[in-house]
C-alpha cells in the first residue's frame, strides 16, 4: 500500500519514498528457467522496507524452502534490505512490488515487467486496489483496473493461477468509515473477480487476508510488522501447498 502515505500528515514520507525508489532500466534480470515461477505483485505491502515494515515475501520464502519445494520469485525490482540465511540459503529478492502504486500504475506497467521477467506461472496480487481507495480515486475504474490487470496477466500465460487478496486492513485509527466500507466493497468485489475471471486453464483464487487480521500485525497505519508478514504468508503458503508442481 502507499508507501509514501501523501494523504497522512505523519513524518514517514520522505524515508518511504525514499525505499521504493527503483532504477528499473540497469542490470535486466536473466529470466527464470525454474518451475513454479512465482511473481509477487502490487505495492508496498510486496516491496517492503525494512527496518520501517515488513513484507511478507521473505516468510513466505522460508515457509516453502523448509518444506522443500521447487520455486523461483520473479520481478524486475529487487529487496535491498538484509535478510537472514535460511538453512544456508540466501532469500530471493526478486519481486514486483512498487511503493505508492495503484491500479492504474500497475496496470500501465505490467506488459513491460512481464517482458522482462517472463511469464510468471503463479501471481500473488497483493491488496488490489489498496493506494486508489486511500487516494480517493474512482472506484469504479479501479475495479476495471484490476480486471485488466487479470486480464494482461492471462494474455501473457493462458495457465497463469492468480492468487489475490481480499485486503486486510489499515490500522483502527486510521480506518474511516469511508477507508472501512471501501475495504469491505473490494473483499465482496473480489470473490466476484475470482469467480468471473477463472477460466478452464487459469484459476483466480480469492484469499482471506483480514479475517483475524488486527492492529498488532501492524508497523504504522498500513504496513506489516514481523506478526503481520508472518500472518499474509501463511495464508498464501496454505492456497499454495494445492497450486504449485
Amino acid at each position: 500500500m502507499k508507501s509514501t502515505l501523501k494523504y497522512l500528515t505523519i513524518g514517514l514520507s520522505i524515508l518511504m519514498l525514499t525505499a521504493c525508489e527503483k532504477d528499473d532500466d540497469t542490470n535486466p534480470k536473466p529470466q527464470s528457467t525454474s518451475i513454479n515461477k512465482i511473481l509477487p505483485l502490487g505495492a508496498s505491502r510486496v516491496e517492503g522496507a525494512r527496518p520501517e515494515y515488513e513484507s511478507y515475501r521473505y516468510e513466505l520464502w522460508k515457509d516453502l524452502k523448509e518444506n522443500d519445494w521447487t520455486f523461483d520469485f520473479i520481478g524486475t525490482q529487487s529487496d535491498e534490505a538484509t535478510y537472514p540465511a535460511f538453512n544456508a540459503m540466501s532469500f530471493d529478492i526478486d519481486h514486483e512490488g512498487r511503493g505508492g502504486s495503484t491500479s492504474g500504475e500497475i496496470l500501465n506497467g505490467l506488459n513491460d515487467w512481464l517482458d522482462q521477467t517472463g511469464a510468471p506461472d503463479i501471481v500473488l496480487f497483493s491488496s488490489p486496489g489498496g493506494n486508489d481507495i486511500l487516494d480517493g480515486q474512482d472506484y469504479n475504474q479501479t475495479i476495471s483496473n484490476i480486471n485488466a490487470i487479470i486480464d494482461a496477466l492471462q494474455t501473457d500465460n493462458p495457465n497463469v493461477t492468480i492468487i489475490i487478496e481480499q485486503p486486510a486492513q489499515g490500522r483502527s485509527d486510521f480506518m474511516t468509515t469511508e477507508f472501512t466500507n471501501a475495504f469491505n466493497q473490494m473483499r465482496q468485489d473480489v470473490l466476484r473477480i475470482a469467480t468471473d475471471q477463472t477460466t478452464t486453464n487459469s484459476q483466480v483464487i480469492a484469499v482471506d487476508m483480514f479475517t483475524g487480521f488486527n492492529d498488532s500485525h501492524l508497523a504504522d497505519e498500513v504496513h506489516y510488522n514481523q506478526a503481520g508478514a508472518e500472518f499474509i504468508a501463511i495464508r498464501y503458503y496454505n492456497l499454495l501447498v494445492d497450486v504449485l508442481e
